[in-house]
């Protein structure tokens, strides 16, 4: 059950969980011992990734300060209702100081219809994502690893199992260490978020109605933005671009790190990187319409701009000159950066 917070009376968390887990559906069917075993190598995978990660990029993450969940789909949906709920809660904090709190018949109509809408979302790639780390569960985070996602899709590619286990642990252990050993991080993401949330002086309704709107001109290929596009002000869009510079950051380092330090460990990488970027691209059309309205065709570019941003400034100045990165948040590239590479190497190392 989700943990009551200040924007339940906006959303029906327990209700969005109910919606995400029917649509998500429970994966490929395996036997007890498959699941068993599933779950002790991701475990496993995960504990060892540490090193590995720690020897190929220099940084230190202290031991046990994020647990390593091995969950299903319903509780990938679960575990991202909870974030979803702190993460919104500024906003409908707002929200409610400004215009008050809804009439019972409006919290308890539009609580489930939003509810319906977050569950959707959420029920769509709880089939999809392999590992998360969740910056924001307190008190240092927690990283998630989707057994099922994962055993579909080794099976659907057509690899090694323990190999692609192991290296789809170093991707996400990339993103638990960063968090990790660098602590500011997590304080700098959040301070982004809450000032969208304070960005926000738009009326719901006609936000909405614009919204369909530009829905629909989308799904027709007149438009080329996300979702996100359409909800944003000028001040919110120059907060959106630090986070896209961060995230695509984040996102290109994991994507470097699973590559670069796994080849010792994992004797079939090549093949695994060379199918798992063919499969990124095989998608069906409502797939790809899906993932393209949900900014997921951006995050596949944060991890190829990214990755190119990384290696870059590796290439330029070493290891250890780009985790200057790391130092302070003026130290952060700029979405510009990041496909500038040598623009963030003449800012910080002059």
């Amino acid at each position: 059950m989700v943990s009551t917070s200040p924007t339940s009376s906006m959303v029906d968390w327990d209700f969005a969980v109910s919606v995400g887990a029917r649509l998500a559906g429970e994966g490929p069917v395996v036997s007890r011992a498959e699941a068993a075993d599933a779950v002790a190598e991701l475990r496993d995978g995960a504990t060892r990734s540490t090193g590995l990660v720690r020897d190929f990029t220099g940084l230190d993450a202290p031991d046990g300060t994020a647990p390593v969940l091995v969950v299903d789909r319903p509780g990938w949906i679960r575990a991202n209702v909870d974030g979803f709920a702190r993460v919104v809660s500024p906003l409908v904090s707002k929200l409610e100081a400004e215009k008050g709190a809804p009439s019972p018949l409006a919290k308890a109509v539009g609580s489930r219809v939003t509810a319906a809408e977050v569950g959707g979302l959420l029920g769509f790639l709880g089939g999809k994502v392999l590992g998360q780390f969740d910056p924001f569960h307190e008190p240092h985070g927690r990283l998630l690893l989707v057994a099922p996602n994962i055993v579909h899709v080794e099976r659907e590619l057509g690899v090694d199992p323990a190999d692609f286990r192991l290296w789809v642990c170093l991707h996400e252990e990339t993103h638990r260490v960063q968090f990790t050993a660098v602590p500011w991080l997590r304080d700098h993401l959040h301070s982004q978020i809450e000032a969208l949330a304070g960005g926000f002086d738009g009326d719901p309704s006609v936000m909405l109605t614009e919204g369909l709107k530009r829905v629909g001109e989308f799904v027709r290929g007149s438009e080329e933005v996300s979702l996100l596009d359409v909800f944003s002000t000028p001040a919110q869009r120059e907060v959106i671009d630090r986070v896209t510079g961060v995230m695509s950051l984040l996102e290109g380092h994991a994507d470097v790190v699973m590559d670069g330090a796994g080849p010792e460990a994992i004797a079939t990488l090549s093949d695994i990187r060379a199918k798992f970027n063919r499969r990124r691209k095989g998608v069906g059309v409502l797939d790809r319409v899906l993932r393209r309205l949900l900014g997921l065709d951006q995050k596949m570019a944060q991890y190829r701009n990214g990755a190119g941003f990384v290696n870059a400034v590796v290439d330029q100045v070493g290891m250890d000159g780009f985790n200057a990165v790391w130092a302070e948040p003026a130290h952060l590239p700029s979405k510009d950066e990041i496909g500038d590479p040598a623009a963030w190497v003449r800012r910080v190392h002059g």
